[in-house]
């Protein structure tokens, strides 16, 4: 849906995800958490996004951007409700704050850092399921 949304951003996005990598949560819940932090990824980016996902009992996720990024001492408030930094792009500055809420509710980790990217790398530490033993037959 981002890659259509977005389709006059010529964005390249690369995406290295373990195999089985499951939430231990609702998938409503990790759908609309996703979906704020790459919609701000692909808002944000130049040219490149990536993302990695970690297997296990925690999921870890990392989205990163080649965007302008955020200087740390503006980090911590953009978890905040309504806290933005540009009045530029459209938004409502609620989304990190949601994602935060979220994060929070499964008492996962959220982190904002300076991206390899050169933008804002976005780090999630989740409740995960390792995926069961395969069944043949």
């Amino acid at each position: 849906t981002l890659t259509r949304i977005y389709r006059d951003k010529p964005l390249a996005l690369e995406v290295a995800c373990d195999p089985g990598a499951q939430f231990a949560g609702d998938r409503e819940d990790f759908l609309e958490l996703l979906g704020v932090l790459l919609d701000n990824a692909f808002k944000w980016a130049k040219s490149r996004i990536s993302i990695e996902v970690a297997a296990g009992t925690t999921l870890a996720i990392t989205i990163e951007d080649d965007g302008p990024g955020i200087a740390p001492d503006q980090r911590a408030r953009l978890l905040g409700r309504g806290q933005r930094l540009d009045e530029g792009p459209a938004g409502t500055g609620l989304g990190l704050a949601i994602a935060s809420d979220i994060v929070e509710q499964y008492q996962g980790e959220l982190t904002l850092a300076a991206a390899s990217l050169g933008g804002l790398a976005v780090a999630l530490r989740l409740p995960g399921r390792s995926p069961g033993p395969l069944k043949s037959g």
